[in-house]
């Protein structure tokens, strides 16, 4: 009886860090906890839980190049594009935990990020980058907010944040070397990224 009480202590001691591993009850809505689900698929081995990439993409080699699935101007335009790179990759612009950043090579010329006035609410200036995570605090696509700025989707980026938990998901900022006005928010939980705009203070 004396050797059960250490045991029983050990074994809960043991079991904390694993449900903490695991995402821990409640910590998101079911069906949105790492390793997820959703449309996209996300929660690959080496796509997000958790993982940060280290810098954002490179600007694209060739600046006036039209996306792979987009027909040259005057031609017919074929919008569906598949980011699943191997099994079990989300179905969305990812980041692989060798921080390859898979989708973004459209290049300058991509009509879909194209703004009359880039950063015409002002700059964001929270921070870049691993060190800079923040949670999201509410809104949606449209319009979302957190640690005190406003930021929204790119409209062609919808369907890449459908499965995004907008009053919790871990989000981190790289700026978009090849789109001027757009930043790039990570989503290290599902390791998927959208393009988006920032709206200014909150």
């Amino acid at each position: 009886m004396k050797n059960l009480v250490p045991l029983l202590f050990l074994l809960l001691a043991l079991s904390v860090p694993a449900f903490l591993l695991a995402g821990g009850a409640g910590a998101y809505p079911e069906g949105q906890r790492g390793g997820g689900g959703g449309a996209h698929g996300g929660g690959a081995h080496d796509v997000g839980g958790g993982h940060v990439p280290a810098h954002g993409p490179s600007p694209h080699a060739s600046e006036n190049r039209a996306p792979e699935n987009r027909a040259p101007e005057g031609g017919p335009k074929d919008d569906h594009r598949s980011f699943r790179d191997q099994p079990n990759h989300p179905e969305a612009p990812h980041v692989h935990h060798d921080d390859h950043w898979v989708g973004h090579d459209s290049g300058r010329g991509d009509a879909h990020y194209h703004l009359d006035h880039p950063w015409e609410h002002g700059r964001f200036t929270g921070g870049f980058g691993r060190g800079h995570a923040y949670h999201l605090g509410g809104g949606d696509r449209d319009r979302f907010w957190f640690g005190g700025f406003y930021f929204g989707v790119a409209p062609y980026d919808y369907d890449f944040t459908d499965d995004w938990n907008w009053d919790g998901d871990p989000i981190v900022v790289y700026e978009d070397p090849d789109h001027d006005g757009w930043y790039l928010a990570y989503n290290s939980r599902l390791g998927t990224y959208a393009h988006v705009q920032y709206l200014g203070p909150r």
